[in-house]
């Protein structure tokens, strides 16, 4: 995108400030809740703009400026283009369409979203380590002790646009703040594809004018109760003695309310531990009672699972099958490897021999909910490998690599098994995933 069309927004109300102002402040001292290090705010909302719909125009050139609904009955995400004409999701196709006569509807590519995520994510930690995800498409990031490195945190947020841009393709609004709350509020302002920095000192200022329903826990039945008492703005809300307040929406929502109007937000940016584990299921509905059919199942994920661990660059030392049958009883089944691995025959094979340890079960109560997970879970860093006494040494790498290099680029279904070759036809036909529910546990 041109630098005339990024749109940028600094947040001003000292007379004669202005934004030379803001990125004159290094001071990486801590900010406190209420209004932080008086000169300068430290943590970033970053939310990237209609994520799904971003990612089909990025790879459909075609698709760019155009109105774009992601979906197939109900659509998940909708370009800006479709939401100007009113389109807000969840929603149906049918009433989208109606808002929006000219939408182009594509299907929902996860893998390609999981992946643009992944991208993200990594140019976010390059920035710092210290990294919130709140979902798929947004984080907090904490970037006090990158400013003598790096700059004030308006240049910071400025360079994480531009790399997300230059280097994913992808828009993302950034909101710089001294809270969380005030950074994911300023964050909305920034949309679409823009920055909004509310310098410390001025939080109220840019806070309180703004509607009740910008804060966090103000849905609509909070907000029709409040508009019955008169509040429609912050600052009206934050002059509401608390008594009062929480003789209408109740004492522990009020003391929330009242905190956030104040922009008082202890709470610090957490970076949560890598996961644990990494699984998916299939929920297979009727009873199951085919081995060949369950070992079809069984190998589409066994592929997720172990590209998802390369993807991650993890290795696990234990497989472990999960079923569920048709009284609703479960059971699993674990398998220990000398050495961690990646590799997706040897996952494969572990999975095979587990499933056939159950055959008795399987033919005698029937199969619905079958699944896989990897745990133990190592850095697939440089490392000393077991000699393979008694057996062969390993399958080659480049074989899995190119693989997911191939899936990345032309989706899941352009090089698939051939036991699942049908099963990929029926996915493209109905736009079903070829893969189900995932299951990955954190610590």
């Amino acid at each position: 995108m041109p630098a005339a069309e990024i749109c940028e927004h600094v947040f001003v109300t000292r007379a004669g400030a202005s934004d030379r102002d803001a990125l004159d402040s290094t001071d990486p001292a801590p900010d406190t809740a209420g209004g932080g290090d008086r000169r300068e705010p430290g943590i970033l909302h970053a939310d990237l703009d209609a994520f799904f719909a971003s990612v089909e125009q990025r790879d459909d050139p075609a698709l760019r400026g155009r109105p774009v609904l992601v979906g197939g009955g109900v659509i998940v995400a909708a370009s800006y283009e479709a939401k100007r004409c009113g389109v807000s999701t969840p929603t149906n196709e049918r009433a989208a369409k109606a808002l929006c006569p000219d939408a182009i509807v594509v299907p929902p590519r996860f893998e390609a979203y999981l992946e643009a995520s992944r991208l993200v994510f990594d140019r976010f930690r390059d920035v710092t380590p210290a990294v919130e995800a709140l979902s798929i498409d947004e984080a907090f990031l904490d970037v006090r002790g990158a400013r003598r490195l790096l700059g004030p945190s308006l240049e910071i947020a400025r360079r994480l646009r531009a790399t997300v841009r230059d280097e994913v393709g992808l828009p993302v609004s950034v909101g710089v703040a001294s809270t969380k709350f005030l950074a994911k509020v300023a964050s909305v302002s920034a949309k679409p594809d823009g920055i909004f920095y509310v310098p410390c000192g001025e939080e109220l200022e840019y806070l309180h004018p703004l509607p009740v329903e910008r804060l966090w826990g103000v849905g609509p039945k909070t907000s029709e109760r409040l508009h019955s008492i008169g509040v429609r703005t912050v600052g009206e809300l934050a002059r509401i003695p608390p008594a009062a307040l929480g003789s209408s929406i109740g004492r522990a929502h009020a003391a929330h309310l009242l905190a956030v109007s104040a922009n008082l937000d202890p709470r610090r940016v957490v970076t949560r531990p890598r996961r644990r584990s990494i699984g998916s299921q299939n929920a297979l509905g009727r009873p199951r009672y085919d081995l060949d059919e369950l070992e079809r199942a069984l190998l589409a994920i066994v592929d997720r699972v172990s590209r998802r661990l390369r993807a991650d660059d993890r290795l696990a030392r234990t497989v472990t099958l999960r079923m569920r049958f048709s009284d609703s009883t479960r059971i699993t089944r674990s398998h220990s490897f000398g050495d961690a691995t990646d590799a997706t025959a040897r996952i494969g094979a572990a999975a095979h021999d587990l499933l056939g340890t159950t055959r008795a079960l399987i033919r005698r109560d029937g199969v619905t909910l079958i699944g896989l997970a990897a745990s133990n879970l190592v850095p697939n860093d440089p490392f000393q490998p077991t000699l393979p006494f008694g057996r062969a040494g390993r399958a080659d790498p480049r074989i899995d690599l190119a693989l997911d290099d191939l899936h990345r680029r032309f989706g899941t279904s352009s090089v698939v098994r051939a036991s699942l070759l049908e099963h990929a036809r029926l996915r493209e036909a109905f736009g079903e995933p070829l893969y189900e529910t995932d299951q990955s546990g954190r610590d």
